[in-house]
Parts: C-alpha cells; structure tokens; sequence
C-alpha cells in the first residue's frame, strides 16, 4: 500500500511538472510568431514604433486602447485584418491565433 501511495505521489507531480511545459512551449511558440508575423510592423515590443508602424499610425499594442478590447475583437481583428494589416486566417492556425492574442495581453504586463 505504501508503494502504491509514494507512487501515486511520484505520478502526480510528474504530471503536475509535465503539464507546465506545453504553457511554456507555447509562451515561446507565440513569442516566435510575433516576432516573424508581426514584429515587422508592431515592433517586437509591440509599441508601433518601426517605420512601417509610424507610417500607418499603428497603436501600441500594450496601451489601454488595445487591451481594453475583447478577446474575440482581437481574434476577429487578426483572423480578418483590419484596414492595412493583412489577414492572418488560413495562414495561421486558429490555435496560433488564441496564442498571439494572450502575447498581446502580457505586452501590457511588461510595461
């Protein structure tokens, strides 16, 4: 019996430290996708601040502004476009899309 509950204990953090690592793959993946997919024209601070951003007068993705919008406004705006952004909707995976929508909220947690 003890084995059995020292096992189960064992199995139990296993899964506990397991099931953090795709939180974090992900936190890297959508980091990555920002940076080849919109770094471009955001910044890689997401601030507007490059000469393309200047140029179409781009918010500051960490402004209240921005983050004041919904979760599905921001994957609506993405998915769709908006104005001079292109549409990212079968170019990307819906999943990629959720993942850059929580990048955009952490942004204004680095302010």
């Amino acid at each position: 019996m003890k084995f059995f509950v020292r096992g189960s204990k064992t199995l139990l953090c296993f899964t506990a430290v397991v099931s953090m690592l795709p939180a974090a793959a992900r936190a890297d993946d959508a980091a990555a996708l920002f940076k080849t997919k919109c770094a471009a024209c955001h910044g890689a601070d997401g601030k507007g601040e490059t000469g393309m951003g200047k140029t179409l007068k781009l918010r500051d993705l960490s402004s209240d502004d921005v983050q004041k919008q919904s979760d599905a406004q921001l994957t609506d705006i993405i998915a769709n476009g908006k104005n001079k952004m292109p549409a990212y909707k079968g170019k990307i995976t819906d999943d990629q899309i959720k993942q850059l929508v929580g990048y955009i909220r952490d942004l204004a947690k680095k302010k």
